[in-house]
């Protein structure tokens, strides 16, 4: 087996909850929600805001073209926060377990520049991490190969010795295809296995 010399997690759903349909479940009701989200592509609009563009002038500009939903689309923005939430405990505290035992590790996530900004003071692992790969800043989100091709030359290590977990099979893939060891994320339990499996956490490290 090779030897894993940096562990690299995503963040949305392996650190913090995002489940912006949860959110304005709560807010406008299920049924509202769903003709709101048939109506408008706000994932893809948020794609737009980790590929780098401003999460202000997106969200505005999408609520502008969507007047029936004004309101409701600026929440994307105003409320932010609110949808990314909660911390995945125990995902933190392996984390944490990881850089005490001295296993180096990264963040690759899709995330949006400002709206990292604004996650941080909230989230301070955040700011714990090696080495921090955010789309917003790199102009291009997973699963294109060029995000993880950055990574494997920012980093200078052997593909096969990164291992990477991601609730998404697609992003999962992509990294696999480039020699990635990976873990396909459903829980923080089943990944704290993972990590005790490899050798890099004990059992009681990874608690």
């Amino acid at each position: 087996m090779t030897q894993i010399k940096a562990v690299i997690f995503d963040i949305g759903n392996v650190l913090i909850e995002w489940q912006p349909e949860r959110f304005f479940d709560g807010v406008i009701g299920a049924e509202r929600r769903r003709a709101m989200f048939a109506a408008i592509d706000l994932h893809g609009i948020n794609d737009k805001v980790d590929r780098g563009e401003n999460f202000h002038d997106t969200i505005l500009a999408a609520a502008k073209a969507n007047p029936d939903w004004h309101d409701e689309v600026m929440m994307w923005h105003d409320r932010w926060i609110e949808m990314a939430a909660p911390a995945i405990d125990r995902s933190v505290r392996t984390l944490r377990a990881l850089k005490t035992a001295g296993v180096p590790v990264f963040a690759l996530s899709n995330f949006g520049i400002q709206t990292f900004d604004v996650a941080k003071p909230v989230y301070p692992f955040l700011t714990e991490f090696d080495r921090s790969y955010i789309s917003g800043h790199m102009g291009v989100i997973k699963p294109d190969a060029t995000i993880y091709q950055m990574v494997e030359d920012d980093c200078g290590l052997d593909p096969a010795t990164l291992l990477f977990t991601d609730d998404r099979i697609d992003n999962i893939t992509a990294a696999r295809a480039r020699g990635w060891q990976t873990h396909v994320f459903t829980g923080a339990d089943g990944w704290a296995d993972r990590l005790v499996a490899e050798g890099l956490l004990t059992k009681e490290t990874a608690q």
